[in-house]
């Protein structure tokens, strides 16, 4: 199940960061979905003071505390289970934060992940974006 809230529908943002960060959260969250329930995936956008927040939010397996502080890390990988290189997270960290923004998470083992990515847009759209990118892509 997706579950989506956009209170911000178009900004002006590079399409291909923005597409790596996008996909790469969405991704995640389906490979390290739990196989004890369905699951859900919820995503907002909104605006909180300068920046525009995506918040991706899944009901996965989640990480442990002692798993937390290593996230961001170059090819750290904590399930074997699905196929992966490690460097996902580390690249769309960087890509953010090269462009003034931020990403934060909250997780907790068997209940799943949050992610808050507070970006630095260009500028705004009133109408479907030319040059930017849309969240209702």
């Amino acid at each position: 199940m997706k579950d989506r809230d956009l209170q911000v529908d178009n900004i002006v943002y590079p399409r291909n960061n923005l597409w790596s960060i996008v996909y790469n959260l969405l991704s995640n969250a389906i490979k390290y979905r739990s196989p004890e329930r369905p699951l859900v995936v919820r995503i907002n956008t909104y605006r909180e003071d300068d920046a525009v927040v995506l918040r991706v939010e899944d009901n996965g397996l989640g990480l442990s505390q002692h798993q937390q502080p290593k996230l961001f890390t170059m090819f750290k990988r904590f399930h074997s289970h699905v196929e992966g290189t490690g460097i996902g997270l580390y690249m769309i960290k960087r890509i953010i934060e090269n462009r003034g923004g931020r990403i934060e998470f909250e997780s907790e083992e068997n209940k799943g992940t949050t992610f808050k990515v507070y970006l630095q847009p260009l500028g705004f759209l009133q109408k479907e974006p030319s040059q930017g990118i849309s969240f209702k892509q």
